[in-house]
């Protein structure tokens, strides 16, 4: 439930706050006074776009923020907190700054979100009806919309999971079109691949083989000169001539140590270490005379690691940069080779899934239907009822629940479905058509809202309609902008007593024009208009009973001090009195 607004520099409103609580909150005022920047900001609050001219002229930003109690909303204090916000005390506050050059932000408890998020998290709370749902309610798609939230649980787990379906649907089909349209170009790849495959497959390398010949290649062709050194290297260490080597320099060494060891422990450990070096220099010569020795000239072999070099080569140029990467290539070229060649066989899975989803969607639909059928003749019921409480005792409301027939395709697909022995014009929501007809006298043909309706029935139609849905849903929070509008005498006092009625189950925020719908508010707050000679301002205030009185004979007479005027006011506000009091019997819930 929302508990409090306060509205800083947006419109002419400079800054106000309005305290709300359960039952019916009337807003009234002078006209241009401000009372639509009310609902203005509660749909900023709700995430809905901003409009930088909605912000007070000379002002920086306008602010919005919304107090909202947690205390019943299942599941809302988790989600906020996994916004990164914060609940206190069961309550979180929602805020929304909106800047002079056109930038928005957002807050929920105390953490900074996106638009999208407080648009998200405050879509459950607060249901806004204004003078355009009426408009909105002429669209097929809305009507379908109310009578599925009439439907309750199981039409609406059906409908899920038809919608959840018709997706799959929607692409495996997709699929199916893009594998049968590219089969040209999936026979071209697939060429492409057997020709690259089989260059490789002549080759037939061997991971790491093109570092390896790289490196014998460079080796034979510097044979002479690497035999060359390493014969210098070993006669330096180990002369078979007689000549000074390495060794007998370092024999010289070792004795000439090895002899004063008695005199001095030092000498003795250096002789030691000579000696180890001695060893060394026995093992580095014999390899080097084994690596000598090992250095042939070779010009056959190096005549194949060439060929076969070019062979590697001619590979990377067109496949990888290494022989790894050439391999691993090949690798994948292969599994994308079976995926190619099996386009017929993919081709059948695709159509033995979209027959599977097709009959699976068209038992759905029937259900779907059924349930559509059975939930509109309630609805149907309910809305009628209603008016007969709206000054309408003679109209009566009509869920119609229709399907389009069309030809049998000769190839299932698009959005058709085989339904029952008929194939049914079907979408994401069905294949049924919902229309909303009205009858609005005894003998009348029922015609749709849109043809027969006028704008006080086609008001006191969605207020009865949401009076019926209000039962079945779970919106707190229900705001109506002058949706009384076009509405007078004993239809006006109607429309207050089911404002009233609804109340008794939701919060209910009204603004409004007529005197017989804010006599039955718990709460009347009144926008009061004021200047200085150049900036006008407006003030939101909560009225006692003598200021309701006098507000009320205003709205009547356009006057505060009207002796009669006053006394219809009061007459008003007695006769509202009982079903004012109904509510306080009970709080309630949200």
């Amino acid at each position: 439930m929302l508990e409090e607004l306060r509205i800083s520099q947006l419109g002419v409103i400079d800054s106000s706050t309005l305290e709300l609580g359960p039952g019916l909150t009337v807003i009234t005022g002078e006209t241009g006074a401000g009372k639509t920047m009310v609902v203005t900001a509660l749909g900023l609050l709700l995430g809905g776009r901003a409009d930088s001219g909605a912000v007070r002229t000379g002002a920086r930003q306008a602010r919005v923020e919304g107090v909202v109690s947690t205390a019943a909303l299942e599941g809302f204090r988790e989600a906020v907190e996994d916004s990164g916000g914060e609940v206190e005390h069961d309550r979180v506050v929602l805020a929304r700054n909106v800047a002079a050059q056109g930038r928005s932000r957002a807050w929920v408890g105390g953490a900074s979100v996106p638009v999208t998020t407080l648009a998200e998290l405050a879509e459950p709370l607060v249901a806004v009806h204004g003078q355009s749902d009426q408009h909105r309610l002429l669209r097929a798609g809305a009507q379908r919309e109310s009578l599925d939230r009439f439907g309750g649980a199981a039409l609406a787990e059906t409908a899920a999971s038809y919608a959840s379906l018709w997706a799959e649907l929607a692409a495996t089909e997709r699929t199916l079109a893009e594998v049968l349209g590219s089969a040209r170009e999936r026979a071209r790849e697939a060429d492409q691949l057997r020709f690259g495959l089989g260059e490789v497959e002549a080759v037939d390398p061997r991971p790491g083989e093109d570092v390896e010949l790289a490196a014998e290649e460079t080796r034979l062709g510097f044979a002479d000169t690497l035999r060359t050194a390493a014969e210098t290297a070993r006669e330096a260490l180990s002369s078979e001539e007689g000549a000074p080597d390495a060794l007998g320099t370092t024999s010289t060494a070792r004795q000439a140590l090895d002899g004063v060891r008695e005199h001095d422990a030092t000498a003795g450990e250096l002789a030691d270490r000579i000696a180890e070096l001695g060893h060394l220099l026995v093992d580095v010569a014999g390899d080097v005379a084994s690596y000598a020795s090992s250095l042939e000239t070779d010009p056959a072999r190096l005549a194949s690691v060439s060929e076969r070099r070019a062979a590697l080569t001619a590979l990377t140029r067109k496949y990888g940069e290494t022989i790894d990467e050439v391999l691993a290539w090949a690798e994948d070229g292969a599994k994308r080779l079976l995926d190619l060649e099996d386009t017929d066989g993919q081709v059948g899975e695709l159509e033995a899934r979209r027959d599977r989803l097709r009959a699976e969607l068209g038992t759905l639909a029937a259900t779907l239907s059924s349930q559509r059928t059975d939930a509109a003749t309630r609805l149907g019921s309910a809305v009628s009822d209603e008016l007969s409480s709206l000054a309408m005792p003679h109209a009566t409301v009509t869920v119609a629940v229709s399907q389009h027939e069309v030809a049998a395709p000769e190839t299932p697909g698009g959005p058709v479905l085989h339904v029952d022995g008929r194939w049914l014009r079907a979408g994401s929501h069905g294949v049924d058509d919902v229309e909303l007809l009205l009858a609005a006298n005894t003998g009348a043909d029922a015609r749709p809202l849109h043809k027969g309706a006028s704008g006080g029935e086609l008001s006191r139609v969605m207020l009865a309609l949401e009076v019926s849905l209000a039962e079945t849903g779970t919106v707190p929070t229900f705001v109506f902008d002058e949706v009384d509008a076009g509405v007078g005498g004993k239809a006006a006092i109607e429309v207050g007593r089911r404002l009233a009625a609804l109340a008794h189950t939701s919060q209910v925020l009204v603004v409004t024009h007529l005197p017989q719908v804010a006599a039955y508010a718990d709460r009347h707050v009144v926008v009061h208009k004021s200047s200085d000679g150049s900036v006008t301002t407006s003030g939101l205030v909560t009225l006692d009973e003598a200021d309701r009185e006098r507000e009320l004979s205003r709205m009547l007479a356009g006057v505060e001090d009207s002796d009669s005027a006053r006394a219809h006011a009061r007459e008003l506000l007695a006769a509202a009195a009982p079903e004012r009091a109904c509510l306080h019997e009970g709080p309630p819930s949200g």
